[in-house]
């Protein structure tokens, strides 16, 4: 997943508009604040949900788990909010259409872009 700081930032952006979200196994999170001290096998503090229970065992409880750590919504993720958000596909494929393309990094933050700005106008 290209999971690199800016889209971090990103993603913590979007948590302080608001966005909700359900952990589960799936998810990447990000720990910019150390609040898990086992090392991540992933680099820049960015964790897999493999388990849930054992997040809960870190963290303490799911609350803990959403309050402490970032989301990280991958592509499909991303494009499922879009749904949910009423983002229109169209909206997403103009933006690609107008760059002319964009790289798999690049791909995701014209998406969590267009979340935020959803979120922005609720």
């Amino acid at each position: 997943m290209p999971f690199d700081e800016r889209i971090c930032r990103l993603a913590q952006d979007m948590k302080k508009l608001g966005l909700t979200w359900k952990p589960h196994v799936g998810c990447f999170v990000w720990d910019p604040d150390h609040h898990i001290k086992p090392d991540s096998p992933f680099p820049g503090r960015i964790y897999f949900i493999l388990s849930l229970q054992r997040f809960i065992d870190l963290l303490g409880s799911v609350e803990a788990i959403v309050e402490k750590l970032v989301w990280l919504p991958t592509w499909h993720q991303a494009r499922l909010l879009c749904r949910r958000l009423g983002i229109a596909d169209d909206d997403i494929v103009k933006g690609w259409q107008v760059k002319g393309g964009f790289s798999p990094c690049e791909d995701l933050v014209h998406v969590y872009l267009s979340i935020m700005d959803s979120l922005r106008n609720r």
